[in-house]
């Protein structure tokens, strides 16, 4: 299908943008690479009469600042499949960036896209839910941080508001010893995940300092276990504490049956994931 028709606007500056969208609001939506919006305008499941593209203003950088990693809403997956720092510093996002979708995807879709897009099946979510980061949010109003876990609120629904756009993502930096690593699982490569898992492992003295999991497809958002999450910490990285995670992990989420799987099927995959995730991520903090 063809999208409705809408007017297109091309602003110079991010000024100009928020100018923008202060004056056409819920009639205009902003377009970034473009990967999850075109599509759904094509269906007509959105039709929005101004269409503000922001894809030549920069917000692309990827660097380490204030003690955290700063990532331009901008930059593209393929930027962070290909960065150096990330390899080194941040196997979570390391492992994920090469899994989302397929090549063309991923050298247009935008970090920040995604996670506006809010796709319970999208990778980025999860990942940003395991490292407990934050999203920096702009309008003519000024400019607030919110947690991850608390903008991404429901099935293609965020925290956003009509006269935001999304600039930043803030990774805290890591400390001491720490591993990760992204695990999904797709009917064929370049297909939305039936489950992913994200996990971070920080490491003191010898237990666990923090653990992070994020959960892809298993319910009406990207999920953290945060039950999980908690059983870890101060606990010996052990395979029954991983066990135990992956059980609760297993419990917190809340997958539908479909074509990909039945539910507990996909509950399963879970618990093995989030232990194999576990011990792999344990693995890496070791050699770190």
């Amino acid at each position: 299908m063809l999208t409705s028709k809408f007017e297109y606007h091309r602003p110079d500056s991010l000024d100009e943008a928020l100018q923008l969208l202060a004056e056409h609001g819920d009639e205009a939506k902003v377009l970034a690479g473009g990967q999850s919006l075109i599509p759904v305008m094509k269906l007509r499941l959105a039709a929005p009469a101004h269409l503000i593209d922001i894809s030549r203003l920069g917000m692309d950088s990827i660097a380490e600042a204030d003690g955290r990693l700063a990532i331009g809403a901008l930059a593209r997956h393929r930027d962070l499949e290909r960065s150096d720092l990330v390899k080194a510093r941040y196997p979570v996002m390391a492992a994920a960036a090469p899994l989302i979708s397929d090549p063309i995807v991923r050298n247009l879709g935008t970090i920040g896209g995604s996670l506006c897009h809010a796709d319970p099946a999208g990778d980025w979510g999860s990942v940003m839910l395991a490292l407990q980061a934050s999203v920096v949010l702009r309008s003519g109003r000024g400019e607030r941080e919110l947690p991850i876990s608390e903008f991404l609120e429901d099935t293609f629904t965020t925290a956003l508001e009509p006269d935001e756009i999304l600039t930043e993502v803030r990774v805290p930096q890591p400390s001491g010893s720490s591993g990760g690593t992204y695990l999904k699982m797709e009917r064929k490569v370049g297909d939305f995940a039936t489950v992913a898992a994200a996990i971070h492992l920080s490491l003191s003295d010898g237990t666990v300092e923090r653990a992070g999991i994020g959960l892809t497809a298993v319910g009406s958002r990207n999920l953290e276990a945060t039950d999980a999450e908690a059983s870890l910490g101060g606990a010996e990285p052990t395979e029954a504490a991983f066990a135990e995670a992956g059980r609760l992990a297993a419990e917190a989420s809340s997958p539908v049956t479909d074509v990909r799987g039945s539910a507990d099927y996909k509950r399963h995959i879970v618990d093995v994931y989030v232990r194999r995730g576990l011990a792999r991520a344990l693995e890496k903090a070791r050699a770190a």
